[in-house]
């Protein structure tokens, strides 16, 4: 890309403010539903070692986001900055894959002794063949970004979300109406969230009890009581068991008591899971909305299913 690379090859041009990881196991969501799709959002090629994003400002106080492909040292300048440990991350010239204007994430920080953060100019030599800068989606509308974005505030809060459900109560159908007994079940104990659906009601899970059932027949066992919206998901997740999705889609993440986090993400859908406990769903076409699934006697053999094609941190 003429004009980015030289802008910020120069280790001293540019100010590191952070770092994320781009690999099958962690990447930025609002990049896509997977690892591909992130590389794609950025115009680079789904390396299988993955990438380091350094994101930084230039003297001018430019952003640009940096791709490097030492990975190793991406990672141990993150550890280090989690820790409270300080780390000079100075990526070798020769591990620099690309440099993009503008930034993919928010940050609240700038760099001392430099303008205010802001767009570069596009290079006039380029004639407006230059990419456009990269930004941060827009809080005010709902959509993939978003929606992805919220899957992982949960899995980063899953006990206070968790604590917002009531053990006490059974998720209740769309139509309203309790379960047929009138009681609720050892494994289907749960409410619904304060975010879920205007009417009040929340989803009852229901997937293949071994997570390697035929789609649509697990789908048939949910019957009416699942919100077509969570009802599509859980069939394309079910599906993920026979025809593996690309690296990424299924991501699976140290949990507390030996479980796993479990985030899945699909068309127009995420689902954040633990594997000894429940999930939330986000849909596209419920903007804001997080619908509880209750555990039931079959989510568990589906989660476990997932957890064993997903990619891990190293």
């Amino acid at each position: 890309m003429a004009g980015t690379d030289e802008a910020v090859a120069d280790d001293d041009a540019l100010f590191v403010l952070t770092a994320v990881l781009l690999t099958p196991a962690q990447f930025p969501s609002v990049l896509g539903d997977d690892y591909v799709a992130a590389c794609g959002a950025l115009g680079i090629e789904p390396y299988a070692e993955g990438y380091g994003l350094v994101l930084g400002q230039d003297g001018g106080g430019a952003r640009w986001t940096v791709v490097v492909d030492d990975v190793s040292l991406v990672a141990v300048a993150i550890a280090s900055w989690d820790c409270g440990m300080e780390y000079d991350l100075s990526p070798d010239d020769r591990s620099v894959v690309c440099a993009l204007p503008g930034w993919p994430l928010a940050l609240a920080v700038a760099a001392p002794g430099v303008p205010a953060p802001h767009d570069p100019l596009p290079d006039p030599s380029a004639e407006g063949t230059d990419p456009a800068p990269l930004t941060p989606p827009d809080t005010e509308v709902w959509g993939a970004a978003q929606r992805r974005l919220g899957a992982d505030e949960i899995a980063l809060q899953w006990a206070v979300w968790r604590e917002q459900i009531d053990d006490d109560t059974t998720f209740s159908r769309p139509d309203g109406n309790a379960p047929e007994d009138g009681k609720p079940s050892e494994d289907e104990n749960a409410s619904e969230d304060e975010n879920a659906s205007e009417d009040g009601q929340a989803p009852e899970a229901q997937a293949s009890e071994s997570g390697q059932g035929d789609a649509g027949e697990a789908a048939e066992g949910t019957g009416s009581r699942q919100h077509p919206g969570v009802r599509r998901a859980l069939e394309e997740a079910l599906a993920y068991v026979t025809a593996p999705p690309p690296p990424g889609r299924i991501r699976s993440a140290f949990a507390p008591g030996g479980a796993r986090m479990l985030r899945v993400d699909g068309p127009g859908w995420s689902l954040v899971a633990r594997t000894d406990d429940i999930a939330f769903v986000l849909l596209d076409e419920e903007p804001g909305e997080v619908l509880p699934v209750g555990r039931g006697p079959e989510l568990p053999g589906l989660l476990k299913s997932l957890d064993e094609l997903a990619v891990r941190p190293a």
